[in-house]
């Protein structure tokens, strides 16, 4: 029997040096097995000239933003008038039904894209906000991930659970109308990948607890898996930083050496987008 497979993957290198000192703690210790990189703010420059340098071998995805931060193009329905993001997802969703938009979109990602792979292949395309899951978004990702050649494409699609604990918050009720548009999103997007060879994820785990992310929520997530041979992504956004309490303790997850137990007693095997295939 082929066992279930599972992606724990870092979101957000090259947001700062604390998230970039922290996935690379995380890769050293084997629990982070990829990471999603941005191109566009202040951590780029530490990710690419120090970092990666430390963790060559490192499983890179792209992590395209039009959320946050400044745009590396002229982009002016995805900016404000000093170029940085001001859309809101409501905003994004509305406006990609624009070719203009979808145009711009395009454009903005060559250049983010093309700014990473003069540093380092990449094996997997996803996006801050989950954008790319917007479904004429995720169309265009598609054809540019035939252009660059990636064989990978993260899809959302988290099965409910509950956590009652984690759950009496005020994020909880805005993570639960995530999970239902973005599983929501999944089944359009999913459809548009069975016409094509590029492959997804068969299960996510992170949108549900954003902010919340722990040992307790990998527990209960993992559990809803029963397809073996499946892919399952966990996301993190870890930080050193101790002043970033959540995101902090996904940094501290990632030093526990107890999580690769955990998942191989569940049926699990850690893997990353290279090295995973149906």
């Amino acid at each position: 029997m082929q066992m279930k497979k599972i992606i724990i993957n870092a979101d957000d290198f090259g947001y700062s040096p604390d998230n970039n000192e922290a996935i690379k703690q995380g890769f050293l210790s084997g629990i982070i097995t990829s990471a999603s990189i941005l191109t566009n703010l202040h951590g780029f420059d530490d990710a690419v000239n120090n970092v990666l340098k430390e963790i060559p071998d490192i499983d890179l995805g792209f992590h395209f933003n039009i959320t946050e931060g400044k745009s590396l193009t002229d982009c002016n329905l995805l900016c404000d008038k000093d170029g940085y993001f001001n859309n809101s997802y409501l905003d994004l969703i509305l406006k990609s039904n624009s070719q203009k938009f979808i145009e711009q979109v395009e454009k903005e990602f060559r250049v983010q894209i093309e700014k990473i792979l003069k540093y380092h292949p990449i094996t997997h395309i996803d996006s801050h906000m989950h954008v790319h899951a917007i479904p004429k978004i995720f169309k265009l990702f598609l054809k540019l991930a035939k252009e660059y050649d990636i064989q990978f494409i993260r899809t959302q699609k988290e099965i409910p659970y509950i956590i009652w604990r984690k759950s009496l918050n005020l994020k909880y009720p805005v993570n639960i109308i995530k999970n239902i548009l973005l599983n929501f999103f999944t089944t359009i997007n999913n459809r548009e990948l069975a016409n094509t060879k590029i492959k997804t994820n068969d299960y996510f785990i992170g949108v549900l607890y954003t902010g919340h992310m722990d040992e307790s929520t990998i527990i209960q997530g993992i559990k809803k898996i029963k397809k073996n041979n499946s892919i399952t992504e966990v996301i993190f956004h870890p930080t050193v930083n101790k002043n970033k309490q959540n995101n902090y303790k996904e940094f501290l997850i990632t030093q526990n050496p107890k999580i690769k137990e955990l998942l191989l007693n569940s049926g699990f095997e850690l893997k990353n987008y290279s090295n995973s295939t149906y």
